[in-house]
């Protein structure tokens, strides 16, 4: 269970609002990602006053320091990630730690997240034992929520490696969830039958796996 209270007035640094989000099930990590135009910072409930003051101004020079962008209005937390579609393998990485804060409670840390060519039956694979993920550059092109869904299915595989329930009970709290499993299910049927929808196919699985490159 989490709540949103602002106690004390928050403005980042070039003015946007902060809201700062207290949770019970965090105990010790705390998380800064982007909903829309707001910043919100995650901390966990038990936090005072002081810490909780302490770990905004430290959470928004993160933010700040690692150029994560706030998005346009009605884009929540798809910033400009949104808008590219995809971006550098940098801006992967900040999506991740974005994603991993908002719906993991920034328990998956990935040491490397990157875009590679040679995914030819997978949209994304980890490998958990070096904690590294990679997507397949046949996402790119594809909606930011399912680059999202994709990106975000890689970094629950950090935390769990199997597809069993405890893996997609990691999933659940992502809203666009079966909306992007029904559209890689829609591209891959499409692509293994000679069609090219839109550019943004790939061949075999609808879903992500672990393990190495394909």
């Amino acid at each position: 269970m989490s709540s949103d209270r602002t106690p004390v007035p928050h403005l980042t640094a070039g003015g946007a609002p902060v809201l700062v989000r207290r949770s019970a099930r965090r105990r010790r990590t705390v998380a800064a990602f982007w909903e829309g135009g707001t910043a919100v910072v995650a901390i966990p409930a038990h936090f005072s006053l002081a810490q909780e003051r302490q770990w905004v101004a430290k959470m928004l020079a993160k933010l700040d320091a690692k150029g994560y962008a706030p998005g346009a209005p009605g884009e929540a937390g798809n910033g400009t990630f949104e808008k590219r579609r995809g971006g550098s393998d940098g801006e992967l990485m900040a999506r991740a730690a974005e994603l991993s804060g908002r719906y993991l409670e920034g328990k998956a840390i990935p040491a490397t997240v990157r875009w590679v060519t040679n995914q030819n039956s997978r949209w994304g694979s980890a490998t958990p034992a070096e904690r590294t993920i990679r997507l397949s550059d046949k996402v790119r092109g594809m909606p930011g929520w399912v680059v999202d869904y994709v990106l975000l299915h890689e970094l629950s595989h950090l935390l769990v490696a199997s597809h069993g329930p405890a893996f997609w009970a990691l999933l659940q709290g992502y809203p666009q969830l079966e909306r992007a499993k029904a559209f890689l299910d829609g591209v891959a049927y499409a692509t293994s039958r000679g069609l090219q929808p839109g550019g943004t196919g790939d061949e075999g699985e609808a879903c992500t796996e672990s393990g190495g490159d394909g």
